[in-house]
């Protein structure tokens, strides 16, 4: 789950603190990058937790509706069809999804009632919701689909449920836009005869992410100094000490990436590194860091030092 694009934003934030609060051995960094890392994983079973939670509250309204329905001999009773969701039902008996709320009993979204309650009146006052109700179809894919369509449209990018996951955890700090990415592509691989042994996403694609995380964090704060004079060396009269903090971050944390990851190709790690300028940075800068890391690199190349 944990991936290069979520890897570079958390070697940036990190190197950031690091920078501007300096004394933490490198051991103690890094050990601090792997919680933060871990913790993103930890997010991402919290975001999957949404959709039972949505469940567990519309289940408790559709009992009290209905019970007051047929004590009043109203013909018309309350339609079941989004509590017995069958994606919804699946997530509810995952195997790892439990093991994980089990390991976590302090930390449910049963404490963000009012964050749970929100979504829940502007799930069942959509379109989405109300198309769903009244469709004729009948299926495990047409549940499916009604959930990736309510997290992309209420889910994501919603600024209440930021914030409060991010008071719940300092390292979620702009982790969810990510995160939400691969809970999307979870939901798009279940299958519903895999039942409750649906796997989710591993916390790493391979080994090689975490040599990637662990040598990207140790190279940008071990040679920042080598990094920072060959970007003093090409900002045209301008001192280091008179950009954005985090300017400079961005670009030392991709150089450390163009000049010790050979295999990366160039444009990957340019166009990764100004998307996080475009949302760390001030937007106009991004252009800036983009021009001045090319000539770092060309110059480089010219003189042999980099090979790529």
């Amino acid at each position: 789950m944990i991936n290069r694009e979520l890897i570079r934003l958390k070697v940036v934030q990190l190197v950031y603190t690091n920078f501007k609060n300096p004394g933490k051995s490198l051991e103690q960094a890094v050990d601090e990058l792997s919680f933060s890392l871990n913790k993103a994983y930890d997010l991402y079973h919290y975001l999957l937790l949404i959709i039972p939670e949505i469940t567990d509250l519309a289940r408790e309204y559709y009992e009290s509706s209905y019970t007051r329905m047929q004590s009043l001999g109203e013909g018309n009773l309350p339609n079941p069809r989004f509590i017995n969701n069958r994606l919804a039902a699946q997530l509810s008996e995952n195997i790892e999804l439990n093991k994980f709320a089990d390991n976590k009993k302090n930390h449910k979204w049963t404490e963000a009632e009012a964050e749970i309650q929100s979504l829940y009146k502007i799930i069942t006052s959509s379109e989405t919701y109300k198309e769903y109700m009244e469709s004729e179809e009948d299926s495990y894919e047409a549940d499916k689909n009604l959930w990736r369509k309510i997290y992309k449209k209420y889910i994501c990018d919603n600024e209440s449920l930021e914030n409060a996951v991010e008071e719940w955890s300092i390292y979620w700090n702009d982790d969810k836009f990510i995160v939400d990415t691969f809970v999307l592509k979870t939901l798009n691989r279940f299958k519903e005869e895999n039942g409750a042994n649906q796997p989710l996403l591993e916390a790493y694609n391979n080994e090689e992410d975490w040599k990637f995380a662990k040598g990207l964090f140790e190279k940008a704060l071990l040679n920042r100094s080598e990094y920072e004079d060959l970007i003093s060396r090409n900002t045209h009269n301008w001192t280091l000490d008179r950009l954005p903090i985090m300017d400079v971050v961005i670009m030392v944390t991709a150089l450390a990436e163009i000049i010790n990851f050979p295999e990366i190709k160039l444009s990957v790690s340019f166009n990764e590194y100004i998307n996080i300028a475009k949302a760390y940075s001030d937007p106009k800068n991004s252009s800036y860091i983009n021009g001045l890391l090319d000539n770092v690199v060309r110059k480089l190349i010219q003189d042999n030092k980099l090979i790529k």
